[in-house]
């Protein structure tokens, strides 16, 4: 889906996930063929108390640098605190997560527009059964489409604020997620990404209640053309036997995931209401890597969760080498206004800082490692731009010899420069 170029496009400025910018790009279009042209959209988000905070001063500036433009609001934050932003002098429309994804939405918002407008357009996001109908084919980079499966997440979890934001989970039925990785093959793409907000729960309400792992068998078969599969963040307790089927005999599936662990101390995964312990999340990683012995792991960690001791801190620290993590997304925490972890006890700021520090250092270290041990190895890298592309293990490679873009070459590790290997 591209924007035709006979609608001017509006300036859009995306925080956070994945999804928020795949969804950017959907409202492009939603927005350019209303004859928005010369609004600002901000699509915030809402994960941490600092992601709200830079939404509200993205929208200050935005307006200081935009000050005839209409400056709509929309997102996560938008959707949880709508009233907080209307309030905003800077700020012209606030609109729901469900609504920025329905063109009639952006009609009414048009200059041209006779009918009755609202100021705020945001309904209960839990009322929502249905994905979205926009598909959109390519985007990403010219080498790499990403297409959302799911949204929303039936869980509960006590530091998340996002189901809030994204309402009860919801999933494309497969068919239609075939259909569409078959148009990305065709037009040229070679590695695509499943994303979701809670990937593992892909299939729960669609009939027969389909897994992950069903979906990712099935793509791999009907679309035998596709070079290279990946799928984004998933929960371990809840991978399926196809998924590790697929993990043990399909070398089209990216050896490359990325684990929603959080923490690695069992009294804080349950303050957490994880569904999961911390030897769980061990022996999920010593299965996979023995069905995927180049398989490696990225994780997402909170250091400092209210009650968190220097005793449960350190089972964190563990957890990197005892799960063999190589890339970390290490979030300090902090509390979110209506969830239960903003209740209990809170760790100290200092201490906060200090424990997410070392989890970085740990993550520093482990990436050092596994960019030394591919020295001399030979590796299918997916060319991002002539001068840069991923392993299948998704560690980025520069080249010294400019390569042909969207393509998979084959070559050589000679080196290392910071966190970047070398061919």
């Amino acid at each position: 889906m591209s924007v035709s170029p006979k609608f001017p496009v509006p300036k859009f400025t995306t925080l956070g996930c994945r999804l928020n910018a795949y969804e950017t790009e959907a409202m492009k279009e939603l927005a350019a063929q209303a004859g928005l042209g010369d609004a600002v959209v901000v699509n915030t988000c809402a994960v941490t108390a600092e992601a709200v905070r830079k939404a509200r001063q993205e929208i200050r500036r935005l307006r200081r640098e935009n000050p005839d433009a209409r400056v709509i609001v929309t997102g996560c934050a938008a959707q949880i605190d709508p009233k907080s932003f209307a309030a905003m002098d800077e700020v012209d429309a606030v609109i729901g997560n469900s609504e920025k994804m329905q063109p009639e939405t952006w009609t009414r918002l048009a200059p041209d527009f006779t009918g009755e407008t609202e100021r705020v357009v945001v309904d209960d996001i839990m009322s929502v059964t249905e994905t979205a109908g926009h598909l959109i084919d390519g985007f990403g980079t010219r080498s790499r489409a990403y297409v959302q499966v799911q949204n929303g997440c039936d869980h509960r979890c006590t530091f998340c604020i996002i189901p809030y934001g994204r309402g009860n989970s919801r999933s494309v039925p497969a068919g239609v997620v075939v259909d569409q990785i078959k148009r990305l093959v065709d037009r040229g793409y070679n590695e695509v990404v499943l994303t979701g907000v809670d990937l593992t729960s892909w299939g729960a309400d669609l009939p027969a209640a389909p897994r992950l792992g069903d979906l990712v068998m099935r793509i791999l078969k009907l679309v035998p053309d596709l070079a290279r599969l990946r799928i984004s963040s998933i929960d371990s307790i809840e991978v399926d036997d196809n998924l590790m089927q697929a993990i043990a005999t399909e070398p089209r599936l990216m050896p490359h995931l990325h684990l929603s662990l959080q923490h690695g101390d069992d009294l804080i995964l349950k303050r957490m209401k994880r569904r999961h312990l911390r030897d769980d999340a061990i022996r999920f990683a010593e299965e996979a890597r023995g069905l995927r012995p180049d398989m490696t792991f990225g994780a997402d960690i909170i250091a400092g969760f209210p009650t968190e001791t220097e005793a449960h801190f350190e089972n964190s620290l563990k957890l990197v080498e005892e799960c063999h993590l190589t890339w970390l997304h290490v979030f300090p925490y902090s509390p979110r206004p209506g969830t239960p972890a903003a209740r209990m006890p809170q760790v100290h700021g200092t201490a906060i800082r200090e424990r997410a520090a070392r989890l970085r250092a740990a993550g520093d270290a482990a990436v050092a490692r596994h960019l030394g041990a591919q020295q001399g190895l030979t590796h299918c890298i997916l060319t991002e731009n002539p001068h840069m592309g991923r392993t299948e293990q998704f560690a980025e490679v520069m080249f010294n010899v400019p390569q042909p873009e969207g393509k998979i070459v084959t070559a050589m590790i000679r080196g290392q420069s910071g966190n970047r290997l070398m061919a």
